[in-house]
């Protein structure tokens, strides 16, 4: 078994759609980043390629190449996924926390729960994402922003 962990933040922007765990969010803020920005996605990708001591996203999928601008991140945690299986290895569990003070995002989380199982062929109970709020402290809790952490245990198959 190997464990990696995962961390990513963005800014909060007007004009940009708010995009975690691949749903979209009402908002009046999206997250601004070379990609659709998916703070949480991100953090993920991170775990499991850390996991396998692979290097990071930005390694795989440069903010410098127009390949990966706008790019869904869900599309990017697919390749990640086929990287880690070509590896020989499958997904133990994910537990992640989502730090945003607001919107709330409680009530988007089994949505987010069943479109990354699908993506990485795991049952929902072995993706956890929690939600919090940095109690108005920090960039996070003054609205300027948001964050994610994730770890991610791999199986040999």
């Amino acid at each position: 078994m190997r464990i990696g962990i995962g961390y990513d933040v963005h800014k909060l922007v007007e004009n940009r759609k708010l995009i975690i765990g691949g749903i979209e969010i009402p908002s009046e803020k999206g997250l601004l980043g070379h990609s659709d920005a998916d703070v949480l996605v991100h953090a993920i990708m991170d775990s499991m390629l850390g996991a396998l001591a692979l290097g990071d996203i930005g390694k795989h999928f440069p903010d410098t190449s127009d390949e990966y601008k706008d790019i869904d991140s869900c599309e990017l945690l697919s390749r990640v996924y086929e990287i880690i299986k070509n590896e020989g290895y499958k997904i133990g569990n994910i537990d992640s926390v989502v730090a945003l003070q607001e919107p709330k995002i409680g009530k988007y989380i089994p949505d987010m729960q069943t479109k990354l199982a699908k993506i990485l062929e795991i049952d929902t109970n072995q993706i956890s994402i929690k939600a919090t709020t940095t109690e108005k402290m920090g960039f996070v809790g003054i609205g300027e922003g948001a964050s994610a952490y994730s770890v991610c245990l791999l199986e040999k198959i």
